[in-house]
C-alpha cells in the first residue's frame, strides 16, 4: 500500500524468528604449521627455552613482523609487563599510570615492584587511556605510562608520548588484546619504550599461555632476558643473581605453538579487521550505537567488538537490549569487566599481601583506591557490551547480525 510502512518484524525474544541463522563455527586455530613444529620440538634433547631452536625461531618471527631489537619471551602477558615493569628499576612508592579498564594483568607486576597502579580515566568514545586526563594524575612521584590498546583499538600515542617526554617518564605500550593494530600506519608497540604481548589462549595468537616483552632502546634491553629468569645472565652465563627477579621463563612447547600461530598474524588479523570494518559500516546509521572508532591512518585490530549504547535514545535498559540481541542470535554479553579496576575488592580493601599493603603501612604512599573516581570509565561498564569477533566467524553472520542490531534498536527506540 502506498504510503505505508511494513511492519516490523515481531523480535525473537518475544517469540519472532531469529535474525541470525548464520551460526559461527567451531574455531581451527591450530594445524600444520603448529604441529610441524611440535614434532620437530619432540625430536629435541631439551624442551628448555634459552636458545632453544623453537623459541630461537618464535623469536625471529616475531621480530619480522615487530622490530624490536630486545626481545623477552616469557610465559604470560601479565608477565611480560612484569618484566617491562622491573626493567625500569623505579624506587618503591613509585607511580605509574594507567586505564581504569583494563585487565588485572596491567598492574600485578606494578603492585609485586612495590610501586602504586594510578588510574586514569577513559576517553569516552575509544574507551582506551584518556590523554586530557593523564595529566591531572601526575605527580611528583610519577615514573611511567602504561597505555593499554584496549579491544585492539590503537590508543592516541602522539599525544601519550607528548605528555611522557615533556614529564620524563616511561611509556610501557600494553598490546596484548592488539596484535596487527596500527597507530598512525605502525604497528603498536613501536611508539613506547617497552612493549608486552601475549599469546594468552583468548587472544589473537595463542600459545594457550605466554608473552613476549620488546624494546628498541638498548640501555633497557641489555640484561632484558634477566628480569624475567630469576636474573641469572643467560648471555655472558653464571647464576649469581645481583637483585630479584621472578621466574617466567617460556618453554619450547609454547614457543612451538607460537611459533605457528605468527605465521598466520597477517591472515587472522585481516580477517576481524575486515568483519569489524563490516560491522562498523552495517551499525553506522543506527541510532544510539557507537562501536569504538578505527581513527584516520589508525587500524583497529578487533579482538572483539566494543560497543555503547545511548542509552536515552531507547526506552529499555542495556540488559533488555543485550537480551533481545542474543534471542536473535548474536554472540555477546553486556559489559565488559563488573568494575573499573580500582573498585575491585582488592583495590578497595588494599589486600595486596597478606591482607594488607606494606607499601602504605610504610609511608610510601597516600593512595587509598576508596577515593578513587573514573566517570567515563563507570560509565562505559554501565552501558557498553561485547561482541565476538575473530578468524572462523563468517562475513554473512556479521551481516546478519547488523540486521539484528536494526530489528532490536528500532522496535526499542524512543
Amino acid at each position: 500500500m502506498t504510503g505505508e510502512t511494513a511492519p516490523l518484524a515481531q523480535l525473537a525474544v518475544d517469540g519472532g524468528p531469529a535474525a541470525v541463522t548464520q551460526p559461527i563455527p567451531r574455531r581451527r586455530r591450530w594445524g600444520a604449521e603448529e604441529l610441524a613444529a611440535l614434532t620437530e620440538m619432540v625430536e629435541q634433547e631439551s624442551l628448555f627455552y634459552w636458545k632453544g631452536p623453537q623459541t630461537t625461531a618464535m623469536v625471529d618471527r616475531f621480530r619480522q613482523i615487530y622490530p624490536l631489537e630486545h626481545c623477552m619471551p616469557c610465559s604470560s602477558g601479565s608477565a611480560a609487563l612484569h618484566i617491562a615493569i622491573s626493567a625500569l628499576k623505579l624506587e618503591p612508592g613509585s607511580e605509574v599510570i594507567v586505564p581504569a579498564i583494563t585487565d588485572m594483568g596491567s598492574v600485578i607486576g606494578i603492585l609485586y615492584q612495590q610501586l602504586v597502579p594510578v588510574f586514569a580515566d577513559v576517553d569516552a568514545e575509544t574507551i582506551n587511556l584518556d590523554p586530557a586526563d593523564v595529566p591531572r594524575r601526575i605527580t611528583p612521584k610519577t615514573r611511567a605510562i602504561m597505555p593499554v590498546h584496549l579491544a585492539g583499538c590503537p590508543c592516541d600515542m602522539g599525544a601519550l608520548m607528548g605528555i611522557a617526554r615533556e614529564h620524563d617518564l616511561k611509556v610501557i605500550e600494553d598490546c596484548a588484546q592488539a596484535w596487527g593494530a596500527k597507530w598512525q600506519g605502525q604497528l603498536v608497540g613501536q611508539q613506547g619504550d617497552l612493549a608486552c604481548y601475549s599469546f594468552n589462549e583468548f587472544k589473537h595468537l595463542s600459545c594457550g599461555d605466554g608473552g613476549i616483552v620488546g624494546t628498541n632502546d638498548d640501555a633497557l634491553g641489555e640484561g632484558l632476558s634477566k628480569w624475567g629468569d630469576k636474573h641469572y645472565d643467560r648471555v655472558k652465563g653464571g647464576r649469581s643473581p645481583e637483585t630479584l627477579s621472578p621466574n617466567y621463563r617460556i618453554t619450547e612447547p609454547q614457543s612451538a605453538v607460537a611459533f605457528g600461530q605468527l605465521a598466520k598474524h597477517g591472515a587472522m588479523v585481516a580477517h576481524r579487521i575486515r568483519l569489524g570494518r563490516n560491522l562498523r559500516a552495517g551499525l553506522a546509521d543506527i541510532p544510539g550505537v557507537m562501536l569504538q572508532p578505527e581513527r584516520e591512518e589508525d587500524t583497529h585490530s578487533y579482538w572483539f567488538g566494543m560497543l555503547r549504547f545511548d542509552l536515552e535514545k531507547f526506552r529499555v535498559d542495556r540488559s533488555t537490549l543485550v537480551a533481545a540481541l542474543q534471542a536473535e542470535g548474536v554472540v555477546c554479553e553486556a559489559g565488559y569487566i563488573p568494575t573499573p579496576v580500582y573498585g575491585y575488592p582488592v583495590f578497595q580493601n588494599h589486600d595486596f599481601f597478606a591482607g594488607g599493603w606494606p607499601l602504605k603501612d610504610a609511608g610510601l604512599t597516600t593512595m587509598d583506591y576508596r577515593e578513587v573516581s573514573c566517570p567515563i570509565a563507570e560509565a562505559v561498564l554501565a552501558d557498553c557490551m561485547t561482541m565476538v569477533i575473530n578468524e572462523a566467524v563468517p562475513v554473512a553472520y556479521i551481516e546478519e547480525m547488523v540486521s539484528a542490531f536494526k530489528k532490536v534498536c528500532t522496535h526499542y527506540a524512543v
